[in-house]
């Protein structure tokens, strides 16, 4: 679904691609980088996440925000899946961001639910 304004998304995508920012930097700042799987999951879903955000800044559609719903939804999952979760500094990075990410890309997808919308 498309819609004509923009605007309203462009606070929450913004945020996506910081938040995706953080992402990609964290192993080295935490001082995860030595250990594979988290580091390269963080890498991974940093990615993902800020090409999804740089799509839905440049057209939006309410799917990219489901998108990134999903990858916030994996990071919290991930110390899990993927058997990290004696790492505490990866484990909480992951926790934060994968949240942080969930509740800005719900929001996004309830403002845009509540905004009227342009028909083309």
């Amino acid at each position: 679904m498309l819609t004509a304004n923009t605007d309203g998304r462009r606070p929450q995508d913004l945020c996506n691609l910081i938040l995706a920012a953080c992402l990609f930097i964290s192993p080295w700042i935490f001082g995860f980088v030595g250990e594979a799987m988290p580091t390269r999951n963080a890498w991974i879903v940093a990615v993902a996440l800020a090409l999804v955000a740089f799509a839905a800044l440049s057209a939006f559609a309410e799917w990219e925000e489901w998108v990134n719903l999903a990858l916030g939804v994996w990071l919290m999952a991930a110390p899990w899946m993927l058997g990290f979760t004696g790492n505490f500094n990866a484990f909480w990075t992951h926790m934060i961001l994968g949240a942080l990410t969930a509740a800005v890309s719900a929001w996004a997808v309830w403002d845009y639910r509540h905004e009227p919308h342009a028909t083309a």
